[in-house]
């Protein structure tokens, strides 16, 4: 259990109320938490999954030391008919599944995820390929920390963007947002966009009806 907050004398009773009813241990400053550490600095806290990584390559056998720049090749596309499929799709569904929990920490590795992850059911040797970018370009990121300012204003900002039916297979587009308050980056998402029927398409026609009847334009 993690208890946070910015009052120091509410915490201490909140921790001696659950200790009459629960055996329970302090642990005092939190420094790991399932896959992450965390670590303080006069500047905020820093978050991170090196060791985390470092696990996910030896899971996925990797030993190659080419980093690439970026997680995911540049106007890359797949579709389930690339490649040969996978005799054995078992380790590529585990290494999607701990790549996306490392997404709580590596933000910019969210939307190569989110692509990769529409493969598990069948996965062939093309998206093999892209988690092994991916691994590559966590060889050069493994040891870097998202930073939360101890000092920071309230501000709520949002950004987004999204392509138009990027997909191949489907032409479903794709959105993301980041969600920041002040410089602390609290919530980001990486995401398809699902139509569960075809959007309709209004249209207001009383310009061109009135052309039609005034003769003037004839």
């Amino acid at each position: 259990m993690i208890i946070t907050g910015d009052d120091c004398d509410g915490i201490e009773s909140l921790k001696y109320d659950l200790s009459r009813w629960f055996s329970m241990k302090d642990l005092r400053m939190m420094h790991y938490f399932p896959g992450i550490e965390v670590a303080y600095s006069p500047k905020g806290y820093l978050l991170s999954q090196s060791n985390y990584i470092a696990d996910l390559f030896d899971r996925a056998h990797f030993t190659e030391n080419k980093i690439v720049d970026t997680p995911l090749e540049p106007s890359a596309r797949y579709s389930s008919s690339d490649g040969v499929t996978l005799s054995d799709s078992s380790l590529y569904r585990t290494i999607v599944g701990r790549l996306v929990y490392l997404i709580v920490t590596c933000l910019d590795i969210a939307h190569t995820v989110h692509v990769i992850s529409q493969f598990v059911t069948a996965p062939t040797t093309v998206q093999w390929s892209a988690i092994l970018r991916i691994l590559k370009y966590l060889q050069g990121t493994q040891f870097q920390s998202l930073l939360f300012p101890s000092t920071s204003s309230l501000e709520l900002r949002v950004y987004s963007d999204a392509d138009w039916a990027s997909d191949p297979t489907d032409r479903k587009s794709t959105t993301g947002l980041c969600i920041f308050l002040g410089d602390s980056l609290i919530s980001w998402k990486n995401m398809g966009v699902y139509l569960h029927h075809p959007t309709p398409l209004y249209c207001d026609n009383q310009s061109a009806i009135q052309i039609v009847r005034n003769s003037f334009f004839h």
